[in-house]
């Protein structure tokens, strides 16, 4: 049994750009009361949300965070209020986005809970710079994975190494010289690498190079979080984009 008139849209507002919000998600942010909002959405996406109260629930790696614990039980005691809650987060709540332990704490309080995907930064920043994460001739598969994880652990690199896919790493800046230099022991030091800081926004900054080089160009380049490591052959297939981006965000400024 639901709440009576409560529930919580758990939306994907995309990657950065407000305009890759999709028409569901808009058509939810119509019907909120209540928009809980994490720090790396675009304020863009409110316009979408005229009517509703809008509470910041920061989350960033490196700095301090709403606790989960916190917002799962401020959308509990907002949905059984009989509010329409929308729960914006960056990305797709499903892919690092703590939307599968969100939606479980709803439905066991017997919450009507909705999932709005959305485009995962792993697939839309890398096309913004022109990279495919999959491409049959250099490609096979993408692995996404996290250098962040609850028990301070890290992933096994070398395996990763191993399958052949184009690696997208979220949550990794702080890590990036182990990273690099574990794919490196791993026979990836000439595979083509990127880092992409705020990717799809006005705001957007790269560098690319090699495994064996990304770490010291991005550091050189003053590149930070938010941002992703992309690793892969199809790397290189962006040299061709760097040109378009340039002139597309030097439009947009002016």
């Amino acid at each position: 049994m639901h709440a009576k008139g409560g529930r919580v849209y758990l939306i994907g507002a995309g990657p950065g750009d407000p305009e890759l919000l999709t028409l569901k998600a808009v058509r939810a942010l119509a019907a909120a009361d209540v928009v809980l909002i994490d720090d790396l959405v675009d304020r863009a996406v409110l316009l979408h949300a005229p009517r509703a109260r809008v509470v910041p629930v920061g989350k960033r790696g490196g700095c301090k965070s709403t606790p989960q614990h916190f917002i799962e039980k401020l959308m509990l005691r907002l949905a059984r209020r009989g509010s329409v809650v929308a729960r914006v987060k960056g990305g797709d709540p499903y892919v690092f986005g703590r939307g599968g332990e969100e939606r479980l704490a709803l439905e066991a309080a017997g919450i009507e809970c909705i999932v709005v995907p959305g485009i995962t930064s792993g697939i839309g920043v890398p096309a913004s710079l022109g990279i495919p994460v999959t491409h049959r001739d250099v490609a096979r598969g993408v692995t996404f994975v996290t250098a962040h994880a609850r028990d301070g652990g890290s992933p096994d690199w070398a395996a990763l190494a191993r399958t052949g896919t184009t690696l997208v790493i979220y949550m990794g800046m702080q890590r990036i010289d182990e990273i690099t230099a574990a794919l490196s022991r791993a026979g990836m030091a000439a595979t083509p690498a990127a880092v992409i800081e705020r990717g799809t926004t006005l705001h957007e900054r790269a560098a690319t190079g090699t495994v064996a080089t990304i770490a010291a160009q991005a550091a050189t380049a003053g590149l930070g979080s938010p941002a992703l490591i992309v690793i892969g052959d199809v790397v290189a297939l962006a040299t061709q984009a760097r040109s378009a981006l340039t002139l597309r965000r030097a439009a947009a400024l002016n």
